[in-house]
Formats: structure tokens, sequence, C-alpha cells
């Protein structure tokens, strides 16, 4: 089984167009993607997390 690709909070940052206080902002309001806090302190977020949790914020555009 092949492993998902997991993206760097810089990453994660850059495509959202969003800073890294804005980010810290919404997770502390429990709205933010599912993080991965590795044994060195680093943060990841699995591709596949990001985007289940754009897409739960996606509209229909008629």
């Amino acid at each position: 089984m092949a492993r998902q690709p997991m993206l760097k909070l810089p990453e994660v940052l850059a495509e959202l167009d969003m800073s890294r206080a804005a980010f810290y902002r919404m997770r502390a309001r429990g709205k933010g993607p599912r993080l991965i806090k590795l044994p060195n302190g680093q943060l990841r977020v699995r591709r596949s997390d990001l985007d289940n949790w754009l897409a739960q914020y996606e509209e229909a555009v008629a």
C-alpha cells in the first residue's frame, strides 16, 4: 500500500493563501484540517485530509 503524501505547514498555508496566525486562529476554533505532529515537532497534513476538509466547505455554484 502506498503512503499518502504529507504536506508541510508552509505548503498548506500557500495553498490556502492564509497566514500562519490566521491558520492557528481557525484551528483554535476547531475549524482546521487534521494535523500530524512528528516526533521532531514539525507539523504535517495528509493530502487526503486537506482535500476532504476543503470539500466540506465547497458550495454549489449555480
